[in-house]
């Protein structure tokens, strides 16, 4: 048996408050809302070491996975990492700052300003996405082998429902 939660205590005292709702849903939401702000802080906690944050890593691994010579521009990066014009501006001036990125004119448009790994970024990102993926696996290892492959295309269904209409 599993412990009851957060969750099942605001469910039922909406039950009791409000009969006529039907908070079933808050069931899912609500512990999925909590598993992402759990699944990011242990995360942020996993990377303390490498000297990165969650975002810096975002934008790292990003870069690495485009493949050699690990440049993309401002816009690409957005596209994958999910930040606003303005995050990611002060965000690749972070990590310039700290010598994993450098930035140069777009080969295709000089107006543009890409951004590309250094030496040093790519050392960076290759040890903490290790360590990063040594804590996602630790943060299924409650789950069997069998029931996270059940879960993966519920989420992603669950995912694309959800930004549906946003």
């Amino acid at each position: 048996m599993i412990e009851k939660d957060i969750i099942d205590h605001l469910i039922s005292d909406w039950n009791n408050q409000r009969p006529e709702l039907d908070p079933s849903a808050m069931e899912i939401v609500g512990r999925v809302m909590q598993l992402g702000k759990k699944l990011e802080k242990s995360a942020g906690l996993a990377l303390k070491d490498s000297g990165i944050y969650y975002t810096d890593l975002d934008v790292l691994a990003t870069l690495r996975r485009s493949g050699k010579p690990y440049l993309l521009t401002p816009k690409q990066l957005r596209e994958s990492v999910l930040v606003t014009s303005g995050a990611m501006t002060a965000l690749l001036g972070r990590l310039e700052k700290m010598e994993l990125v450098y930035r140069s004119p777009d080969p295709k448009d000089g107006r543009i300003k890409a951004a590309a790994l250094t030496k040093k970024g790519v050392a960076i990102i290759d040890k903490a996405i290790e360590v990063r993926f040594a804590e996602a696996r630790k943060a299924v290892s409650g789950l069997s082998e069998k029931e996270q492959k059940k879960l993966v295309p519920l989420l992603k269904k669950l995912l694309f429902s959800a930004t549906r209409d946003t």
